[in-house]
């Protein structure tokens, strides 16, 4: 937990690919409808890379987005962090290739991997380095290509994932948009209920594992619906009354976009208007740990955020992993 430590977002920037997969496109490729997929997930259509580029890429066009938004030169950064679990490689990491890409050369860079809730993650990560005075100026970055390990033959998995990636600026700061206030959870215990179980030390590369599609997301979802919505409800209650807030206090929520269900039964069971969340999965799908800096930069765009609102960031993914941030925009 971090608090009232004077740590702002300069700078907000996002990309999406070009390329547009809709309901109507699975239609033709497995047995689903667009119908089907609206009413259990709230999607519409997704953005899927072209071949050839990188989940670095992404990154690279969101980050510079950052950086101007802030007025900051890549010669400013000191430290670079990315969450992905899409990464270019499994070594080096992303971050080193965004580095390289953008003229970083001051700054140091590495990866975490936290699944949906790696944002906020790498967020308080980022927070702890400006706030102990080790660096001034920190990318961080949620960039993901999850086309790359989505099973299009799984009709269950493969309408909800889609490609992006999202940045922010942390700096010293009470004139931006400060941090207020940060907490980050995790349940081991739950760990396989979210899982791509190929390509690590335990099931390495084979043609076994590549011959039972090891190598793709893998989730139970009835499990993930409930664990979500039960520990997201309890760490917005917690991270208001850490707080000595309010629920009505809040201005905006900008949760992870996973699944429109999960969303509006997380706001039904905390007993605030759908109004009070920012939702943009109809268009872009669950994109892991880019959903939250792409949906803040949205929200920022359709005049959601205004000077002195108090906007909460909630996140739920793989691990499990979960938390929040709470921002005075």
């Amino acid at each position: 937990m971090q608090q009232n430590q004077g740590v702002s977002i300069t700078g907000v920037g996002s990309y999406l690919p070009r390329k547009v997969l809709t309901n109507y496109d699975l239609e033709k490729m497995l047995n689903t409808s667009n119908n089907w997929i609206v009413q259990r997930t709230g999607i519409k259509e997704r953005r899927i890379i072209e071949n050839g580029v990188t989940t670095s890429d992404l990154a690279t066009k969101a980050s510079l987005k950052a950086m101007k938004d802030a007025k900051v030169s890549p010669k400013d950064l000191d430290m670079i962090i990315t969450s992905t679990i899409t990464p270019d490689h499994f070594f080096p990491s992303t971050s080193c290739y965004i580095q390289q890409k953008i003229g970083a050369t001051r700054a140091s860079a590495f990866d975490i991997l936290a699944a949906c809730a790696g944002f906020i993650y790498a967020i308080s990560i980022g927070q702890s380095f400006v706030v102990s005075g080790a660096a001034e100026t920190v990318l961080v970055v949620g960039s993901e290509c999850l086309s790359k390990i989505t099973d299009y033959k799984d009709r269950t998995t493969c309408v909800l994932f889609g490609d992006g990636a999202g940045a922010v600026i942390l700096q010293k700061s009470k004139t931006k948009h400060e941090i207020l206030y940060t907490s980050l959870a995790a349940d081991g215990s739950q760990a396989d209920v979210l899982i791509m179980p190929g390509g690590g030390s335990k099931n390495p590369a084979s043609l076994e594992s590549i011959r039972k599609r090891m190598h793709y997301i893998q989730f139970k979802g009835k499990e993930v619906f409930k664990l979500a919505i039960k520990n997201i409800t309890k760490l917005i209650n917690e991270t208001v009354k850490k707080n000595n807030l309010n629920l009505k206090d809040i201005d905006l929520i900008i949760p992870h976009q996973s699944n429109l269900r999960i969303i509006e039964a997380t706001m039904q069971k905390l007993g605030l208007p759908m109004e009070k969340a920012f939702v943009n999965i109809d268009k872009y799908g669950n994109t892991s740990s880019a959903s939250i800096p792409i949906a803040i930069d949205e929200a920022r765009k359709a005049g959601r955020l205004h000077k002195g609102d108090l906007v909460m960031l909630v996140a739920f993914g793989g691990g499990l992993t979960w938390g929040s941030s709470l921002i005075r925009w």
